[in-house]
């Protein structure tokens, strides 16, 4: 079987990206934050007590295009950058489909997914100013993993708080991020305050990311050399995974690749951000028409069944009021295996992008994402995370659209992180003891 000449696609170090695109440069409407004392557009200094002066100034930046730091990208070329752009032939093969797909391997990151972009600039930049201990939530655990990894590069500490339900599906995300050095707390936990009070009506929750934020930002608030670090939602965030899609772009042009559609998962943003913002930023200029579909969990809509309106984006209201599609801040979603998703709102910038109608939406039951992934491994030999099921579940079915129309459609989708770590989860599934999401 010959395999295509675009089977994989990829760049050297010295072609990854020098600067992160910011869209919030291209989005002129966007609703500022709010102090939720005073109802007024928040200053800097309101986000000072848990960000360091650099990620605050991100976070407020107009600024279309914003440099990268030399040490930042340097350390993102040891964590596998850029990565390749790989052509899913064999699942092609399997589908009998004219479409081709592609997917873009932020799973070949030694950290096992593409939050390492974002951790890497956060250390950095609290390190620079002195910051000892960074505090942060994690759903899945990728996030806790990355920054407990990348924060031994500047001998910084940190502390996670692990929403309990993965804390309890996901031993071995513990065992990593203990590995580098990290304390985690389940979370609800009786570390917090806040945790406890939690605990004190609902002992036996299973958590959510906006319980977790929660812990985290109070901890930071109580040390002025701790600082909070944010895995997803945030402007900053968004803006240091765009190196996927900067990379994705000149992947397709070098490919002479035209998408039809860019696909990614979708939570509180980061890697969906990430790989499509740029893309959006050629739509905007008139170079491309491809449609972008952002891919959620039944468990938490928050885009195909939120609101758009100012909410906080955690649970404890510590946190400035965001313009956000929002199932609402108490909203504690179905414990699945894909954790990382289990958020109840979006990122204000993708939420906007939403709601200006520059990208469609489409939500799964997990075990419909099981079962994609499940294809997916056994076609290219690659196990992808219960949260990246849900890109290549809406991938298949784009591909399997065309199987009936006879379009020669290319579809590109996020492979965000691998699922090595998740095979429980996939255990459960194959045994036919998984629920649905929907029960």
């Amino acid at each position: 079987m010959a395999i295509p000449k675009d089977s994989r696609i990829t760049l050297d170090a010295e072609e990854m990206p020098r600067k992160w695109y910011n869209l919030a440069a291209d989005m002129p409407d966007l609703a500022p934050p709010l102090n939720p004392s005073t109802r007024e557009p928040v200053k800097p200094e309101d986000f000072k007590p848990i960000f360091c002066n650099a990620i605050v100034e991100q976070e407020g930046s107009k600024k279309r295009f914003i440099d990268i730091p030399e040490e930042v990208r340097d350390n993102l070329v040891f964590l596998n950058r850029p990565a390749p752009l790989q052509r899913a032939y064999h699942l092609e093969k399997i589908l009998k489909t004219p479409a081709r797909i592609y997917f873009k391997r932020e799973d070949m990151s030694p950290l096992g997914s593409h939050k390492g972009n974002t951790a890497l600039a956060q250390a950095y930049y609290n390190a620079e100013e002195g910051i000892h201990t960074l505090t942060t939530e994690t759903g899945a655990g990728q996030w806790g993993t990355a920054l407990a990894m990348v924060s031994n590069l500047f001998d910084i500490d940190t502390t996670v708080f692990m929403v309990k339900g993965s804390y309890n599906q996901k031993p071995l995300r513990k065992t990593l991020m203990h590995m580098y050095g990290a304390k985690v707390h389940a979370s609800p936990s009786t570390v917090t305050e806040f945790g406890r009070k939690v605990l004190s009506t609902n002992p036996d929750t299973s958590g959510s990311l906006g319980i977790a934020i929660s812990e985290a930002c109070e901890v930071a608030m109580k040390d002025d050399n701790t600082c909070y670090s944010l895995g997803s939602v945030l402007n900053h965030v968004m803006l240091h995974q765009t190196v996927i899609g900067q990379e994705t772009l000149e992947q397709m042009r070098i490919g002479e690749i035209e998408p039809d559609y860019m696909i990614a998962c979708v939570g509180g943003g980061s890697n969906f951000a990430g790989f499509t913002f740029p893309m959006m930023y050629e739509k905007m200029k008139e170079r491309s028409k491809c449609e972008i579909i952002a891919v959620e969990p039944e468990a938490a809509p928050s885009l195909t069944e939120g609101e758009m309106r100012y909410d906080y984006g955690d649970t404890g209201g510590m946190t400035p009021l965001l313009m956000m599609y929002t199932l609402g801040s108490e909203f504690i979603p179905k414990s699945i295996h894909a954790g990382g998703l289990r958020y109840h709102g979006m990122s204000p910038l993708v939420s906007a992008a939403y709601d200006n109608g520059m990208l469609t939406a489409v939500s799964y039951d997990q075990l419909q994402t099981f079962e994609a992934g499940v294809m997916f491994a056994k076609a290219e030999g690659i196990v992808p995370a219960p949260e990246s099921c849900h890109a290549v579940k809406a991938a298949i079915d784009k591909a399997l659209e065309c199987k009936v129309t006879g379009e020669e459609k290319t579809i590109v989708f996020c492979l965000s992180g691998h699922g090595l770590v998740d095979l429980y989860g996939y255990d459960q599934y194959m045994e036919g003891t998984m629920q649905s999401s929907s029960i």
